[in-house]
Parts: C-alpha cells; sequence; structure tokens
C-alpha cells in the first residue's frame, strides 16, 4: 500500500547507495591502476558502469511487472549487488575484475530505477516533498567522497573494496526496513489506463527524454576531465576539492528548496531554465578555467544543472508514466539518460579533450545544452 513508509526509510536507501557510488566513482579507478591493470583498464572496467544502465533498469523492469511481490526483487537485487562486489576483495585478474564488475554494476544499476518508483509512489500526492527525501542521497555521496580520499591516502589504495563494501550492506539493510506489501512503484487503479506504445507516442515524451538524454551527455566531460581540466589551468588538488565540494554543496541546498520552488514554477518551466544554466556553465568552464572564482560561481551552478534538473526530470517522468507505467518510466529514463547519454558522453568527451583539451571538450557540452534547449522550450 502507499504511504506505509516514513520518509526517512526512503531517506535511509538514498543515503546507503549515493554513499556507495560517492566511494566508486572518485576512487575506483585508483584502485584498478594501483592493482596494475593501468589507466587505460581503469576506464574499460568504469565504462561497465555506465554501460550497465542501458540494460539492466528495462530488463529488471520486466521481471518485476511479471513479479507477484516486487518488492522482493528489489531486496535480491540489493543484496545481489554486494555480493557481488565482494568479487573484488577475492578476485585480482583483470578478466575476473571486468566480470566482478558487470555483475555489480547490472544489480546495482537495476534496483535504482525500481526505487524511484517506489518512493514517487510512497509519497503518494506529496511529491513535491520527493527532493527532501532525495537529498540524503547527495549528503552521502558528499560524506563519502570528502571522508575516503585521506582515509585511502594513510590506508592505500588497496583498502577501497573492503571499505566500500559495508556501504553496499546497508543499502540490501535500509530494503529490509521497506514495508509494504504492494507492487513497487505501481499506484493501484487510479489514474488513466495507458500502455506504453501509447506514452511513447507523445510528442512532448519524446522531447522530454531527448531532453534527458543531452543533458546527460553534456556532463561527459564534467565526470571525466573536470579534475585534470582544472589542474592543467593551474589550479592545486585542495582547490578542485573545495570546487567539487561546492558543487555538491549547492546541490543539497536546492533539494531543500524545490518544494517551495514546485509551488511556483512547473517542472517543465523548471527543466528549461536548467538546461540554459547548465550551457552557460558549461561555457564559463571551457573558456575561463584559470578564474577560480569563475569555476566557484560555475560549480554552483551545479544547483540547477544537476539538482533543480533531477528533481523536476522525477516529477515529469511521474506524470508522462502513471501508476502500472511508473517503473517502466523510471527504467526508460534511467537506461536511455544515465546509461546511453553516459556512455556516449563519455567518448565524445574522449575524443573532443584529446583533439583540443578541455577547451573543446566543454565547449561541444555548452552546444549540447543549447541544442537541448530547443525541446525544451516547446510546450506541446
Amino acid at each position: 500500500m502507499r504511504g506505509t513508509d516514513s520518509p526517512w526509510r526512503l531517506s535511509s536507501f538514498y543515503f546507503w547507495y549515493y554513499a556507495a557510488v560517492g566511494a566508486l566513482s572518485p576512487y575506483f579507478g585508483r584502485w584498478v591502476v594501483e592493482s596494475g591493470h593501468g589507466a587505460l583498464a581503469a576506464s574499460v572496467v568504469m565504462s561497465l558502469w555506465y554501460a550497465t544502465r542501458v540494460l539492466a533498469p528495462p530488463l529488471w523492469s520486466w521481471g518485476c511487472s511479471r513479479a507477484a511481490e516486487p518488492l522482493h526483487w528489489l531486496r535480491a537485487g540489493a543484496w545481489a549487488a554486494a555480493v557481488g562486489f565482494a568479487g573484488f576483495l577475492i578476485f585480482d585478474s583483470l578478466a575476473a575484475v571486468l566480470v566482478t564488475m558487470a555483475v555489480f554494476s547490472f544489480f546495482a544499476n537495476a534496483i535504482m530505477p525500481q526505487f524511484e518508483a517506489l518512493a514517487l509512489a510512497r509519497l503518494d500526492q506529496q511529491r513535491e516533498r520527493y527532493a527532501r527525501v532525495r537529498v540524503w542521497g547527495s549528503v552521502g555521496f558528499v560524506l563519502v567522497a570528502s571522508g575516503y580520499g585521506p582515509l585511502l591516502d594513510w590506508l592505500g589504495g588497496a583498502a577501497l573494496p573492503a571499505l566500500m563494501l559495508p556501504l553496499l550492506l546497508m543499502v540490501g539493510l535500509s530494503t529490509q526496513m521497506i514495508g509494504g506489501h504492494a507492487p513497487v512503484g505501481i499506484a493501484s487503479d487510479d489514474g488513466p489506463s495507458l500502455n506504453l506504445g501509447e506514452v511513447l507516442a507523445r510528442g512532448e515524451v519524446r522531447r522530454f527524454l531527448l531532453v534527458a538524454f543531452l543533458v546527460q551527455l553534456s556532463f561527459g566531460p564534467f565526470y571525466v576531465f573536470y579534475t585534470l581540466h582544472l589542474g592543467q589551468h593551474g589550479h592545486d588538488g585542495q582547490a578542485i576539492g573545495l570546487l567539487w565540494g561546492a558543487g555538491v554543496l549547492a546541490e543539497i541546498g536546492m533539494f531543500l528548496a524545490m518544494s517551495r520552488i514546485f509551488g511556483s514554477w512547473s517542472a517543465q518551466a523548471v527543466i528549461a531554465l536548467c538546461v540554459g544554466v547548465t550551457a552557460l556553465r558549461w561555457g564559463v568552464v571551457a573558456t575561463l578555467p584559470e578564474s577560480f572564482v569563475l569555476m566557484l560561481l560555475a560549480q554552483l551552478l551545479h544547483a540547477l544543472s544537476f539538482g533543480a534538473f533531477h528533481a523536476a526530470t522525477m516529477q515529469r517522468i511521474s506524470q508522462f508514466f502513471p501508476g502500472r507505467l511508473a517503473q517502466h518510466g523510471q527504467s526508460l529514463l534511467y537506461g536511455f539518460s544515465s546509461g546511453l547519454g553516459g556512455v556516449c558522453g563519455a567518448l565524445i568527451a574522449g575524443l573532443a579533450f584529446d583533439w583540443r583539451g578541455g577547451l573543446a571538450a566543454f565547449a561541444i557540452s555548452a552546444t549540447v545544452c543549447l541544442v537541448a534547449l530547443l525541446p525544451a522550450l516547446r510546450r506541446s
């Protein structure tokens, strides 16, 4: 049934899940390199984290839609991700590392769209509170990302799997605290009776998915080369760390403010504003990277280009894919945007960076967002 979970139970999952991501994203490539496999191997291993987002969510959604109790799938997927990750404590050959990453990533990426659908369904008519629940994921990310750096410097990069596994075990425990027996992400029989094909036939839905894909693609240089780009223009490690932290703190502040913003702005208007601001952000990062002040101001725009954009896309996806289509919508968004968009963004960023460095990579990102602004501004 809906509404059986207090917000803290939902927040707990976000906190531990993104705490694990806060260990994975900044430090796992370092672990691969320090394990003796080299930088190229690290990029291939990490690409599996994004590539599995394309296949895992739709396959998982198909299975959940046929399950008598999809909540069991959420719990099983969380525990399977933890068990799969434990392989990094045992295996050290490159082939075994690749297989382990593929297994772990499949389950970790499969359960997030399912949980997003669950959270929106459980919040029911209070979906404006979603951002205040989701913000705890950002808190978990920044705490681990900032804390594990010094910890790994002290213990050594080889300690990462042992430090990350407890976070994944807590993800599994957080799913056990979620109550209720209603199918996850399904809102009983209220709302219109639609099928997936009818929803995808609507032009505004296709434009929404296109915008989400393009914005995620534009983040490719940021996730892969932002630190390197800043370092090449005179910023030391302390300054770069401060800039990363400022972006996440701005994101947290925006999540806390979203319930008030949605009282005055529609989700579609927020999306259009965020796309335009993100184009400006990447333009500044591309052309004026020597200025710490401008880089700080650009990082504060993360509040809009990620925080507000994510909250608004969750609003729109729940509107476009109501009731029994909720998890299908989340899986489609996750696979198309974070998965395909992430892979394409990383590949294009690598080619552009090799060609003309950060200027070309982030200039392409700004151009992509300007292209995305056209469908974002269309109202129907």
